[in-house]
């Protein structure tokens, strides 16, 4: 914490989900007493919007000047869409935090169709996520896909401009900016499962921040915690990065933790797609990345070094 102690300096990007983020882990610490600021900072991730992610570094564009702002002192702790979180930091930083997540679905946004099935033969459907143009092509193989970058109030405009049939985003970002009213559809978590860490926020801070942690460690919500471990395993365990088109998702049975996985060729995004569904109980992060291991360990026993080489 800054000089004062008692003020806490949050980066965050300027898109208006991440000010809406940062806004919210904002409000949680001002509960606490604290006073907190927001640090707006444009990311590489923001300004290159006229490639894929996967052809210019992956969504680690999104955190890294978020950690120099923490390296240099200009603010405490950052927050971030966990989804866009690389599996492994850079040494001396940390993620103390995962709050509870928000509906972690896709979902189908479209002004004309109310969900996939009514979308005509060959119709165009924006997204630049890898995962969902693998686990669209498996469910409507005769789909149009076409890449879809910015925030987004952005992929909303492009829509409403008729540039597609349909869009797909994540359901949490929408409800938070109170846009739920666009979502025609949600699909269910097993036809098109999420990626890890979908719908939740990690908050990242430097590793020595000893007080800071402290002052966090309430705001970790441990369901969440052990789930999100487990997907981001199978991530790490497969070498994971965002050319990879891989869904881990996990949810609570009781004490059970259930982790559905798919991974689908990063080229050739027609190829069937390599899936596994694994349940385990769960009480610790050991249990969790031990779970989130064996899935991985069972996409390889199918095949996914072809796919990943």
């Amino acid at each position: 914490m800054s000089q004062d102690n008692n003020t806490i300096t949050i980066a965050t990007r300027e898109s208006r989900l991440a000010l809406w983020q940062a806004e919210h882990v904002k409000a949680l610490l001002e509960q606490q007493g604290r006073r907190v600021e927001l640090l707006g900072m444009t990311t590489r991730g923001d300004q290159i919007l006229d490639r894929t992610l996967s052809k210019v570094g992956g969504k680690g564009l999104f955190v890294k000047e978020l950690e120099t702002a923490l390296e240099e002192g200009r603010a405490q702790l950052a927050v971030h869409s966990l989804k866009d979180v690389p599996m492994d930091l850079p040494q001396g930083f940390e993620l103390v935090a995962i709050l509870e997540r928000e509906d972690p679905r896709d979902a189908f946004v479209s002004n004309q169709y109310a969900s996939l099935a009514e979308l005509p033969q060959g119709a165009l459907v924006g997204t630049s996520s890898l995962r969902r143009v693998v686990q669209l092509k498996a469910l409507r193989p005769d789909l149009r896909i076409e890449p879809l970058r910015g925030n987004l109030d952005t992929r909303l405009r492009k829509l409403d401009e008729g540039g597609y049939d349909a869009i797909v985003l994540a359901a949490a970002g929408l409800m938070r900016l109170g846009l739920a009213e666009r979502i025609r559809s949600r699909f269910s978590e097993t036809e098109m499962i999420p990626c890890a860490g979908q719908g939740a926020l990690g908050l990242e801070v430097r590793a020595d921040a000893t007080a800071l942690k402290a002052a966090l460690a309430p705001m970790k919500h441990q369901p969440t915690w052990l789930a999100t471990q487990a997907e981001r395993a199978v991530s790490r365990e497969l070498g994971g990065s965002c050319s990879m088109p891989l869904a881990a998702h996990a949810r609570w049975d009781g004490g059970s933790l259930q982790l559905a996985v798919a991974l689908g060729h990063p080229e050739q995004t027609e190829r069937a797609l390599l899936k596994a569904q694994l349940a385990a109980p769960v009480r610790s992060e050991a249990e969790a990345r031990a779970l989130g291991a064996r899935a991985a360990q069972a996409l390889r026993e199918q095949g996914a070094a072809a796919y990943l080489a």
